[in-house]
């Protein structure tokens, strides 16, 4: 089914693009101390995690700014159609590429695996990226004035809540009753889309 195989191949691109940009990124940053094998498994994993579990290995305050860039990306479109994961989801983000891609080779309509996508699914796709975007910066410019914290860290933490992610830089346990009705807001909105 062609729907699998843009699932399967935006999973897979995800995947392996956030696994090289993290290791490449954290090399000599956060897992500075770590053999290569760990430093392998460890951006793997930091690749995975950010699209479902919410667990790290590593000190995600100590990521450097491009890590933090990629890990919010990642948590931004989240899983696939039919999961339990938030964000934007893998096909929509695919759906999103795919006009640009179209556009490069020449071609005046969108499609993937020999099937065109309708004009409306990609209005729907950039819907939905302009609501989970703006959804994001306000919950973290709100979070930011009410906490006077940085803006990395409340942008992390936004979208990590509407990817229903959990992971923190560590700002989560000191926020403010106010910001943590935001950030559960920012959860529902990210599971329910």
């Amino acid at each position: 089914d062609r729907h699998s195989k843009l699932v399967l191949t935006a999973s897979g691109i995800l995947l392996f693009g956030g696994w090289l940009l993290l290791l490449g990124f954290e090399w000599n940053a956060s897992m500075a101390d770590l053999s290569i094998p760990e430093k392998l498994l460890a951006s793997f994993f930091q690749a995975v995690t950010p699209r479902t579990a919410g667990f790290n290995t590593i000190d995600l305050g100590a990521l450097t700014g491009p890590s933090q860039a990629v890990s919010c990306l990642l948590m931004f479109i989240g899983g696939s159609p039919g999961s339990t994961a938030g964000g934007i989801k893998t096909v929509t983000a695919a759906v999103l590429v795919l006009p640009a891609i179209s556009a490069f080779c020449g071609r005046t309509t969108v499609s993937a695996f020999g099937r065109t996508i309708a004009p409306r699914s990609i209005m729907n796709a950039v819907t939905l990226l302009m609501a989970g975007g703006v959804l994001c910066l306000v919950g973290a410019c709100a979070i930011a004035g009410i906490e006077d914290a940085p803006f990395h860290q409340c942008l992390f933490e936004a979208v990590s809540a509407f990817g229903t992610v959990g992971v923190s830089m560590g700002l989560t346990p000191t926020l403010s009753a106010a910001s943590c009705v935001i950030l559960i807001v920012m959860m529902y909105m990210g599971r329910v889309g």
